[in-house]
């Protein structure tokens, strides 16, 4: 079992998952892509935003909760999809989940997660299950695979529409890592310098699951473990989306329709005016566009263009509850968390997510104390600088 998770910040949570982790599967998660200058861009986006703090006002307890979708919350926070987060943890999928559902926080389940959608929603009942689409080039399946989803109880579908192709990713080449995972000295070198993990997480999948993990939505022809390819061209990924792709998916899907991965206004305006819900205003975490503008610039511009009334989610970066309000009071109405949320399964597991949502909540709460705002929504009306 995984021991009690002792980090207290996010940089804490990041050292003991890269203490945790094969430095292969570390980098995959923590690295950026090209000269990594967007990793570097957000972090100096998030640190050059001030706040003007107001005094003399009664806000030792900030209201931290807010409604989107037709829905009250207590926090604005999303877990965000991450391909194979099983891999971080044994049943890491079903962990965060169980502790999303905890916090009253939705998760968004990957197409590429290591843990099917059924046995997500089985393993973590009463969790708000959200699902974030990459489209096969088989569109058959690709409605079949909605249809699974949408049996799960699940109403709200992310479509990724930010990676027309792969990016380039020169720590995964140099330590050895991609799917399929090929076995090579410096990956055996990687994995017995990481004991705890090798018996944990894999160890644990080759004894209970008879072979290691693998795409759990593919069908078993397809994708067969992570040392292998993906067998069928039916199921490579259509990189290139467009329009009237989007139509056809709001024609099929019932829910709620967010694109992510929005940097322009004029493409936020164009998601809404296609019928889409809401649109996450993200560059990925940095991971794929390395010269790409930032999403905390951004929202302004996309929150004039669109207008007060739709809903605005945004991500890339945050790693204290600060960078959160700087990102609502940019415009966004709710945040979503990639990272952070796997350093702290990475940390502790179950009890680890739970601990790093705690964390970036109480700093939130704390941010909107010091400034002297009483709820989310007074964030934008503080003085900003930067």
């Amino acid at each position: 079992m995984p021991s009690p998770p002792t980090f207290r910040d996010f940089d804490e949570a990041r050292r003991a998952a890269r203490a945790f982790l094969p430095r292969a599967l570390f980098d995959y998660i923590d690295r950026g892509t090209e000269g990594e200058r967007a990793l570097a861009a957000l972090r100096e986006g998030f640190d050059a935003r001030r706040v003007v703090p107001r005094i003399l006002r009664p806000v030792s307890a900030p209201d931290l909760s807010t409604r989107s979708f037709q829905a009250a919350r207590p926090s604005p926070f999303v877990i965000a999809p991450t391909a194979l987060a099983g891999l971080v943890r044994f049943d890491g999928e079903v962990l965060a989940a169980r502790a999303a559902c905890a916090a009253r926080v939705p998760i968004t389940i990957s197409t590429q997660s290591s843990t099917a959608i059924e046995a997500i929603a089985e393993g973590a009942p009463g969790a708000e299950l959200w699902f974030q689409l990459y489209v096969w080039r088989d569109r058959a399946e690709t409605w079949s695979l909605l249809e699974r989803v949408a049996r799960c109880g699940v109403d709200t579908l992310l479509l990724t529409v930010d990676t027309p192709a792969s990016p380039k990713k020169v720590h995964n080449s140099r330590n050895g890592f991609g799917i399929p995972l090929k076995p090579s000295l410096r990956l055996g070198a990687d994995l017995a310098r990481h004991p705890r993990w090798t018996a944990g997480v894999m160890g644990r999948y080759l004894l209970r699951r008879g072979g290691l993990p693998t795409y759990a939505h593919y069908p078993p022809g397809a994708a067969r473990s992570v040392a292998s390819a993906i067998g069928d061209g039916r199921f490579a990924l259509d990189m290139v989306l467009d329009e009237p792709f989007v139509r056809e998916l709001r024609r099929r899907w019932k829910g709620r329709l967010i694109l992510k991965g929005v940097l322009a206004a004029s493409d936020a305006a164009q998601a809404f005016a296609l019928g889409c819900d809401g649109v996450v205003v993200s560059s990925h975490g940095g991971r794929n566009h390395d010269s790409a503008v930032r999403p905390l610039e951004m929202l302004p511009r996309i929150r004039e263009a669109v207008g007060p009334s739709v809903t605005l989610l945004a991500d890339s970066g945050v790693r204290r509850g600060s960078d959160a309000a700087k990102l609502l009071a940019a415009g966004a109405d709710l945040v979503l968390l990639g990272r952070a949320p796997l350093y702290g399964l990475a940390a502790g597991g179950q009890a680890g997510v739970a601990a790093m949502l705690n964390q970036l909540t109480e700093e939130l709460r704390g941010f909107l104390a010091f400034s002297g705002a009483p709820n989310l929504a007074e964030l934008r009306s503080c003085e900003w600088i930067g």
